[in-house]
């Protein structure tokens, strides 16, 4: 050896290996391609392959879709016929949309008698699509 004790050959390895390293950090992107808002608004769903009208209520929303509660479970990949109402510059405005249900919290329901589950719109109509963005813009403030 070089004349170095144990413990400073430690030390001088333990540097060499500081400055080759290769440094891993994590780093966390927003997958959704459109910003969320926090609301509070009741919703009427009918399963795609029903007439018999559901509540619910909605959680948040963006262009691209709904946070829903619901009180039955639904399954990923179930479509449903929904329509909800708002306000914005003092109009009362109700939109109406065939969605699919993205994801379901399965744990939720049995705790607490709330179906929780994210919904993609599929189907808006340009008239309620362009009364959701205005509503989307008066909440950004």
């Amino acid at each position: 050896m070089d004349g170095n004790t144990i413990i400073e050959q430690f030390e001088e390895l333990k540097n060499r290996e500081k400055e080759t390293k290769t440094r891993y950090e994590t780093v966390s992107f927003e997958r959704r391609k459109y910003p969320r808002f926090n609301v509070d608004l009741p919703i009427e769903y009918y399963r795609f392959d029903s007439s018999i009208s559901h509540t619910g209520k909605t959680l948040n929303i963006s262009e691209g879709g709904l946070l829903l509660y619901l009180t039955e479970q639904v399954e990923v990949g179930q479509h449903l016929k929904s329509n909800f109402s708002f306000t914005s510059y003092s109009e009362i405005n109700s939109i109406e949309m065939l969605s699919e249900v993205a994801w379901i919290d399965i744990d939720l329901g049995e705790v607490w008698g709330d179906y929780r589950c994210g919904v993609n719109f599929i189907d808006v109509s340009p008239e309620d699509m362009t009364k959701l963005k205005n509503f989307l813009r008066s909440l950004s403030g």
